[in-house]
């Protein structure tokens, strides 16, 4: 028979950004133990929480663990038993430690011999026995990104346990944690209704929360917030801004959301939108509030955890406080506006980028010259403007505004810009620089920001190579692998020629005037660290692994290229009937030039047999067409190319011998014309690579 399984943990007021991974932790946690106890799960385990309460809740619960059959060998038959067929204490050991009676073992014939064999049937324990002993251990082990302890019990977790559900069908689950026994009672909205209430089944728990003025449900919240937060901007005659990430957080604060909406003087709307809503968005978690031409209104939307008895006296609290962020973030900027944008750039000297790097001041100045050298190549004609772009970009680091603010890194620097004259492309660079924020975001816009944006990210990268700051395993406190695929992006979306050897060589020799390091090294760390990104990258678009390395283990320079390389080449794979075939040919030359150290010339006057002959002729009568091929981007067309060299390969295999012992001449001869082979096969793909 089936069960539900409830658990409910209440806490203190869990932070907003913790309560999403945390309930993902333990519905994982959960249905790992499930699946190790051989508990079956035929419906489905879902999440909820609130700010005051983790919720599990499980239908389609096996009310028992599956009957585990197990089949054990033992000693062999001959130390088992002594001459006269009695059990020696092998055996008896042996029937000990399975739990079985010695008569109970039997032998069985194996290629070795015959051993003692013992099956055993070992039914399935209740599972609300199983959760009693596991449940203490799934809540302990809910990583958090701080934990703290309270009291003397030697426990922690996000915040202090108050009270712990958890039934199995109508039944507790009995156990113990944080000094806390599991019951069947819940609590109710901490100040609408601090009522606690017995449940005895899931249907009851739901109501009863939902009366008690608890949504457990988030999504349910978060339409909520945006129902409440709608109606009162509309009551202004506006619309509030319902940004998604700020709509989540709201929602993670409250139990039972209801909004206000409030105002705020006039005269702050003189402030550019960016200094106004910063302070409301991220310090108060407030909603602006837009007119029908999408300007910014004089209000603002709060979201409360309960319903205001006098809503009044709430909207002047939040007016309040958001008057005091106002006045400072106003205070700030007028400050800031004494000077010019790039009169700062000498206080970036002032600045540790990183310890071993140097100062902030010292990275612009390599990653201008980078984007210098970029724009030279790439847009020539806005050379002077990507300079400026980069120039400034940094500037506004040390702005009050952004020392109150770090959001506004870029934002503010773009206002800064425009109010000294720059003109829009430098101004939205300084901005657009720092895209994409996160993987999947928007791109910088134009030529300018895109080219500041991955000289920026490409010193970076190097920088830490250089000094030894590469990502291991989870840790990548710079962002390296997040850096690299926006260089990828960018790239690839603005479809520009890039050499990617002489981007990081280019990165490495400006860091060279800086630092001291071992460059070829560092080269070849780097470029490794952009393949795998880039395989990775690929492997999440659909392609094979196996397709990718081929590819990319042969060239990988022109970013722009490889896509289109890796689709013809499945292309290939799919369409051609050689494919195989000259896999299995490529991958045998490689196996004999495997130990070939040195390379040889070929020499057709020492051709001996008719298969050399056809084989030197095969290959240079498709080598000017493949050189055509690749040249000209036609990379199919240099696949079937060398799929025609797969016969002449084949019978030269068949024909000679290739390493020959008696003719050192012909040996390096023959070497030579496999090198040949070789060399032009790579310049497409390493077939070998390739699985089937």
């Amino acid at each position: 028979m089936d069960a539900e399984l409830l658990l409910e943990i209440g806490t203190e007021e869990i932070p907003s950004g913790y309560l999403e991974n945390g309930l993902n932790e333990l519905k994982r946690l959960t249905e790992a133990c499930l699946k190790e106890n051989r508990i079956e799960v035929s419906g489905h385990i879902n999440i909820y929480g609130t700010p005051r309460r983790l919720v599990l809740i499980g239908k389609g619960i096996s009310e028992r663990q599956e009957n585990l059959e197990t089949e054990m060998t033992g000693p062999p038959k001959e130390v088992a038993y002594d001459g006269n067929g009695k059990p020696t204490k092998a055996a008896f050991g042996f029937a000990k430690k399975q739990g079985v009676a010695v008569e109970d073992l039997k032998c069985i014939s194996t290629p070795r011999g015959e051993y003692l064999y013992v099956k055993r049937n070992i039914p399935g324990r209740p599972t609300k026995d199983i959760l009693a002993d596991a449940l203490p251990d799934i809540i302990a082990r809910i990583p958090w990104p701080k934990s703290m302890r309270w009291g003397d019990i030697g426990f922690s977790f996000a915040r202090p346990i108050h009270w712990v559900l958890a039934l199995l069908n109508s039944q507790v689950i009995p156990f113990e944690i944080a000094g806390i026994k599991s019951s069947n009672m819940t609590r109710g909205h901490r100040i609408m209704a601090p009522h606690i209430r017995e449940v005895d089944s899931v249907e009851e728990y739901l109501k009863v929360t939902r009366e008690l003025f608890v949504i457990i449900d988030r999504e349910e919240r978060e339409k909520e917030v945006i129902k409440a937060a709608e109606e009162k901007a509309t009551m202004a005659g506006g619309k509030p801004e319902l940004d998604p990430d700020l709509v989540t957080t709201v929602a993670n604060l409250a139990e039972f959301p209801s909004a206000v909406c409030g105002s705020f003087d006039r005269a702050f709307l003189d402030l550019p939108d960016s200094v106004l809503i910063t302070p409301m968005k991220e310090h108060q978690k407030y909603f602006p509030v837009y007119d029908e031409k999408g300007r910014l209104m004089p209000n603002f939307i709060a979201v409360n955890n309960t319903v205001a008895r006098d809503e009044s006296v709430v909207r002047k609290g939040h007016e309040r406080v958001l008057r005091a962020r106002l006045s400072d973030a106003g205070f700030f900027f007028r400050e800031d506006r004494k000077r010019k944008l790039v009169d700062r750039l000498e206080d970036l000297k002032g600045v540790i980028y990183q310890a071993r790097l140097g100062t902030s001041f010292e990275k612009v100045m390599r990653f201008t010259e980078l984007s210098r050298y970029l724009s030279e190549k790439l847009i020539p004609d806005k050379t002077g403007d990507v300079v400026l772009a980069a120039t400034l970009c940094k500037c506004d680091l040390v702005t009050h505004m952004v020392t109150e603010f770090p959001s506004l890194q870029g934002i503010i620097g773009r206002e800064y810009a425009i109010m000294d004259g720059h003109s829009a492309e430098v101004c939205n660079a300084i901005s657009e620089h720092y895209y994409p924020l996160r993987a999947g975001d928007e791109l910088p816009s134009s030529g300018i920001g895109a080219i500041v944006s991955i000289a920026d990210r490409m010193d970076t990268i190097t920088g830490c190579f250089a000094v030894g700051l590469e990502p291991s395993g989870n840790a990548d406190p710079f962002a390296l692998r997040r850096h690299s695929l926006a260089i990828i992006r960018i790239i690839q979306e603005s479809g520009w020629d890039v050499s990617l050897y002489d981007f990081i060589n280019k990165s490495l020799s400006f860091l060279a005037d800086d630092i001291k390091f071992d460059k070829d090294a560092v080269f070849s760390r780097v470029l490794e660290f952009f393949r795998e990104r880039y395989k990775q990258m690929m492997l999440r678009a659909g392609y094979e692994s196996d397709l990718i390395e081929a590819i990319i283990s042969t060239e990988f320079d022109s970013i722009n290229a490889l896509a289109f390389r890796i689709e013809q080449l499945k292309r290939f794979v799919a369409e051609s009937g050689e494919f195989q075939a000259l896999t299995s040919t490529f991958k045998r030359v490689k196996n004999i030039l495997k130990k070939q150290q040195d390379a040889f010339e070929v020499l057709p006057d020492l051709f001996k047999e008719t298969s050399e002959v056809n084989l030197w002729s095969a290959y240079n009568n498709i080598k000017n067409e493949f050189d055509n091929c690749m040249a000209g981007g036609k990379f199919y067309e240099a696949l079937n190319l060398l799929a025609e060299l797969r016969e002449p390969v084949d019978v030269f295999f068949e024909g000679v011998e290739i390493l020959s012992r008696d003719d050192e001449g012909l040996r390096r001869n023959r070497v030579g014309l496999l090198q040949y082979l070789e060399r032009l096969f790579l310049r497409a793909a390493d077939l070998s690579k390739i699985s089937f």
